[in-house]
Formats: structure tokens, C-alpha cells, sequence
């Protein structure tokens, strides 16, 4: 297999260097991108229902069918700005020249994407790699493989095997893969995987690009709406059963509005699951590992003697069980040396933390690794810029949840132990370009004072610049 990755490798790394894709084919590639995509979006809700053993079909079109769609959307309509080169002062000293940044493409890029969402997280970025240029070749996650053979499908009716490739298999693949002397490395997933790759990666020196996830906190200021609140919290935490990087990991609230939360958490979450076994609105926990996982971190809460209750019931606990149903539920204040609040949940148990002060809920947050995600709410600007003023994250989105992933126009991407690099949009062609600085020097007899012996001239000149 390690073999096969590397002829497919220097398979697309050939095709690249004798034709580079010029605006023309990138465009081309794009729109029949689309069209093949759109045309076989109940394919895609299928076979990720598959996988998942349920999974919402409204959940895979919005989080996976429109974003991709929008992405490709806005790369066409941005390319041709994207590419023009941009002009740049050369200074009175180099006169008479000029300068300029022109953005090429790297060459081959290689991409690891994760089970959550993935069609999206393979899509999004591959789409940004070929709108700056360059050829693709793509892992996913060996947890979705009826998704996988869907991408295989979709992206061989769309593009030549030596312009875009698609590879399967378990960690040891993933392993090869991420050694390959890839020109830009892309990796959606834990930040313990993300760790590994990079160490791959820099065998051959490859630039990377980590998407990681973390505890996202949701801050909620003492005067935040709580109605409104509850239910763009319980959206960003319950939507794919909690299954996302950026879901709000966890909730600050004020200790005066903890009942109220609680209540207020129960009726809605009742208004729109009722009994969540067998309602096709909520989502499955993608296995069996996953699903153990979970409940290992409710397990460990409730031993701690922490307060947990369920937002919903279940009809058939035993059939909830075999279909990796897992209901959602509230921690009320776990230590923090608990496993849920030292692990990314990645599911729908949502702990609450109260506070007395809005300053030290901030602190909290400070004092901890910078977050993917950060969401504030509140219904004045003082608490939101006080926020924002202190805390760094990967992004910030105010009074709701997940939108600013949605965003085509918005860069995305992790700091620390959340990520490093961006994409979406703009970013997104940049991180897959090099930005190539150019300067052109006109009128050969002009002065050339580099050159010695150094006269009159070089002399003036030096003591002018560092007077």
C-alpha cells in the first residue's frame, strides 16, 4: 500500500509540473465539481445515514450539501480577484522598478479529513486547493466508508486520476500518507492525531495546516436573553448529536440563573426531540467506540457525585443502546479534574459551570487552552468587547452558535492547541498559494550601485538612509 502511495503521489506531482492549472481549468473543474455534487445529493444523505447508523438527512444538507455549495459558489465568483496579482511599492531606491506579489500554486496537496462531517471537511478544502491551482490527493476516515465510496465515485466522474486522487485505509495509511512530501499538508481532526501528522510532516519540511478542536466555552453575560440563549446553545450542541469541532463544548452562566437555564434547557429540548429513540431529527453517535466513550465521561461524572439530568427520555433504553442513541444531558458543575471537562466531548453532554462575576468567568476561560470556538451572549456591547478584548480564539461568533463556519467569506481556523492556519474563501486560497514576491528592474544603464568598486553614489546613498 505504502508503494501505491507513492506512484499515485508522483503521479499527480507529474501531471502538475507538465500542465499547472490556469484560471480556465480551475473554473472548469469548479462547475463540474458542482454539478456532479448537486445531482447526487441524496446519494450523499444516504450513504452518511449509513454510516452513521441514523443521521438527520435536513443535518447532511445543511451542514454538508450547502456549505460545499456555497464554497464553491464564492471561489468562483472571487477567482479571477483572487489571482490578479497585487501590486506593492518598490521604494524610490530601486527606482526605476516595479513590485508585485503573484500567487501560484504549491503543486500537490495532500488531505486527512475526519468521519463528522465527511463530505464537507473532504470537499471544502480540496476546493480551495484547486481553485489556487493544484492537484489533490485525499484521505478520509476509515469510520465512514459507505461515505467514502460516495467521494470515490463523485470524484472520479469529475476529474482525471492524476489531477485529483482518493485514497482509504486505517491509521497506517494515514501514517504513510502524512510522510509523503506533500507541497501543503491539510488536517481535519483531534489535536493528539494532529500532533502525529505534524511530526510526519516534518520529515520533508511540509507546511500544515491543523484544524483541531478543543473545549469550546459559551459565555453567557448577565444579561443575556436566556430564552434565546438556551435555544442557539442547544442548537450548536445537539446538532449532529454534538459531533462538531466547533459545538460549545461547555456553559458559563450565572449562578443567579441556573434554575432558569436548567428549566429552560428541559422544555425546549422536549419541544423538539419528545423521546429522541427513533425521531429522525436526532442524529446517532457515529460507533460503537464513540458511543463507549461518552458514556465513560457521563460515567465518570456521575461517580464524582455530580448532578446530571437528562434533557429527553428514551422509549427502549436496550434499542437505544444497539443504535448508539445517546440522549442529551446537563453536568451541573464538574470539577474541573473531571474527564469531561479535561477532554473535548464531542457529543451531546453538556456541562455547566456557574459563576459569581462576569471577570472571573473570563479568567477561566484565559487561563485555559485557546479554544476553537468562543461564544458570547449578551444583549449590550460592554461584556462582548470586554470578551473579545481577552480571550483569543479560533473564531467568535455572538449571540448564537456554528453560523461562523457557515460564512464563505470568513477565514477559519484554530490558535494553539486548537489549530494552526486557515481556510474558507480568500484564506483558503492563500493557504494553498504561495505568495510569490516579484520585483522587475527597468533601464539597464541606470546606476547600479551594488556593484563594485562602490563609488559617489552608494556612498550618498548609505548615509542618507541611516542618518
Amino acid at each position: 500500500m505504502t508503494e501505491q502511495l507513492s506512484t499515485t503521489f508522483n503521479s499527480l506531482r507529474e501531471a502538475w509540473l507538465q500542465h499547472r492549472p490556469d484560471e480556465r481549468q480551475r473554473r472548469e473543474d469548479l462547475l463540474r465539481l458542482r454539478a456532479a455534487f448537486k445531482a447526487s445529493l441524496p446519494q450523499m444523505t444516504e450513504a452518511i445515514s449509513r454510516d452513521f447508523g441514523h443521521r438527520s438527512a435536513h443535518e447532511s444538507m445543511l451542514a454538508e450539501a450547502m456549505i460545499v455549495l456555497k464554497e464553491i459558489d464564492h471561489c468562483l465568483h472571487k477567482l479571477k480577484k483572487w489571482m490578479k496579482p497585487q501590486r506593492r511599492k518598490a521604494g524610490w531606491q530601486f527606482w526605476p522598478a516595479k513590485a508585485e506579489i503573484r500567487f501560484v500554486p504549491l503543486g500537490v496537496v495532500g488531505i486527512l479529513s475526519p468521519w463528522n462531517y465527511p463530505v464537507n471537511l473532504s470537499l471544502t478544502p480540496l476546493i480551495s486547493a484547486i481553485a489556487a491551482g493544484n492537484h489533490v490527493f485525499l484521505k478520509p476516515s476509515e469510520h465512514t466508508p459507505h461515505t467514502n465510496a460516495y467521494l470515490t465515485r463523485l470524484l472520479h466522474d469529475c476529474f482525471p486520476q492524476n489531477r485529483v486522487s482518493i485514497i482509504q485505509g486505517g491509521a497506517d495509511i494515514a501514517a504513510a500518507f502524512s510522510s509523503l512530501p506533500f507541497d501543503h499538508l491539510f488536517f481535519t481532526g483531534s489535536t493528539a492525531v494532529g500532533k502525529k501528522v505534524m511530526t510526519a510532516a516534518t520529515k520533508n519540511l511540509t507546511p500544515v495546516t491543523l484544524e483541531l478542536g478543543g473545549k469550546s466555552p459559551a459565555l453567557i453575560a448577565p444579561d443575556a436573553d436566556l430564552t434565546k440563549t438556551v435555544s442557539r446553545i442547544l442548537t450548536g450542541k445537539l446538532f449532529n448529536a454534538g459531533q462538531t469541532c466547533i459545538a460549545p463544548d461547555y456553559v458559563l452562566l450565572p449562578e443567579s440563573q441556573l434554575e432558569t437555564f436548567i428549566a429552560e434547557c428541559q422544555s425546549q429540548t422536549a419541544q423538539r426531540y419528545n423521546e429522541v429513540n427513533g425521531q429522525t431529527d436526532y442524529t446517532a453517535i457515529i460507533n460503537e467506540s464513540q458511543y463507549k466513550r461518552l458514556t465513560s465521561l457521563a460515567d465518570d461524572a456521575s461517580i464524582r457525585g455530580h448532578k446530571m439530568i437528562p434533557l429527553v427520555s428514551l422509549d427502549d433504553t436496550q434499542k437505544a443502546e444497539s443504535r448508539h442513541i445517546l440522549p442529551p444531558m446537563l453536568i451541573i458543575n464538574p470539577d474541573d479534574n473531571s474527564a469531561i471537562m479535561q477532554e473535548e466531548i464531542f457529543g451531546p453532554l453538556l456541562p455547566i459551570k456557574t459563576y459569581r462575576s462576569y471577570d472571573e468567568a473570563l479568567r477561566y476561560i484565559i487561563d485555559r487552552d485557546r479554544p476553537l470556538a468562543f461564544y458570547i451572549f449578551s444583549n449590550s456591547n460592554e461584556p462582548v468587547e470586554n470578551a473579545l478584548s481577552n480571550v483569543v480564539a479560533g473564531s467568535v461568533c455572538i449571540n448564537d452558535t456554528l453560523y461562523q463556519f457557515a460564512c464563505a467569506d470568513l477565514p477559519f481556523g484554530g490558535v494553539g492547541m486548537s489549530g494552526m492556519g486557515h481556510y474558507h474563501g480568500e484564506e483558503g486560497f492563500r493557504t494553498f498559494s504561495k505568495a510569490m514576491p516579484v520585483l522587475r528592474k527597468y533601464n539597464p544603464a541606470a546606476t547600479d550601485y551594488l556593484r563594485p568598486p562602490y563609488g559617489r553614489f552608494a556612498d550618498t546613498l548609505i548615509r542618507f538612509l541611516t542618518k
